[in-house]
């Protein structure tokens, strides 16, 4: 009995679709050689003076007293993120809900003239961590040009806009450098400088406005859609086809 000349070629497909699956997986956030950056990256984080009274803000039957204390604009390429929903370990333990998301970001140098694929990044619940193994990298690799900024949002729509962010997205976050504190007995401050390093080094923002400016589009991603499209339409043809006992 011949098998059905269908089958070969799904097969095919199966397996290509796999490779490919895992494959563009593994690159998915690579920052591509010829990336556009946006003007604002090249620039400072905007930074003066607040005075703006504390306020309190609500999330989840818990309050929150946001204390402002400069006005903050950050334009930068995100290399790293951890997004907070308040259910797990601290968080939970803090009952720290507004934090809805950390993410790290470079700007200017670090943006413009270092390989970012020579380095890792990844966030742990509360820091960005990164290393190369290449000494020249981090010779040339400008410690002032990269920050972990702790979101805070209360507003439903801004919660949304930042847990769509991705690696190699370029955004633009406007805020208040903020205090806060829970009516439970947790609080926490923020940096003020990026020149700090450590514990307490990170920038602690209370959201007004979050702009994804331009997604990172390297063609992996691309890939990897068309890879996991190529899987499930495979196998669904496999599974009608034995169960129509074409196969």
């Amino acid at each position: 009995m011949h098998s059905h000349p269908l089958k070969l070629i799904n097969t095919l497909v199966f397996y290509a679709s796999c490779i490919l699956l895992v494959t563009s997986c593994w690159h998915r956030n690579e920052f591509p050689a010829d990336m556009q950056l946006a003007d604002g990256i090249l620039e400072e984080p905007a930074q003066h003076k607040a005075n703006e009274a504390r306020f309190t803000a609500s999330l989840n039957g818990v309050d929150y007293t946001i204390t402002p204390r400069y006005h903050y604009e950050l334009t930068g390429l995100v290399v790293s993120y951890e997004h907070h929903d308040g259910n797990y370990s601290l968080h939970r333990l803090w009952n720290d809900h507004i934090n809805v998301a950390d993410v790290c970001v470079v700007w200017g140098h670090n943006a413009t003239d270092i390989d970012l694929n020579r380095f890792d990044f990844w966030n742990g619940e509360f820091t960005c961590n990164f290393h190369t193994r290449d000494s020249a990298d981090w010779e040339r690799f400008r410690l002032d040009k990269i920050a972990n900024n702790h979101l805070l949002a209360e507003d439903p729509y801004l919660r949304k806009q930042v847990k769509k962010l991705r690696i190699g997205d370029q955004i633009q976050i406007r805020g208040w450098l903020a205090d806060y504190a829970n009516d439970q007995g947790f609080s926490r401050g923020t940096s003020i400088t990026r020149a700090d390093r450590g514990n307490g080094a990170c920038e602690t923002i209370y959201v007004n406005g979050f702009t994804i400016i331009s997604p990172m589009d390297n063609g992996w991603r691309t890939l990897l859609s068309m890879a996991l499209l190529g899987v499930i339409a495979s196998s669904l043809i496999w599974f009608i086809a034995v169960a129509r006992g074409v196969f």
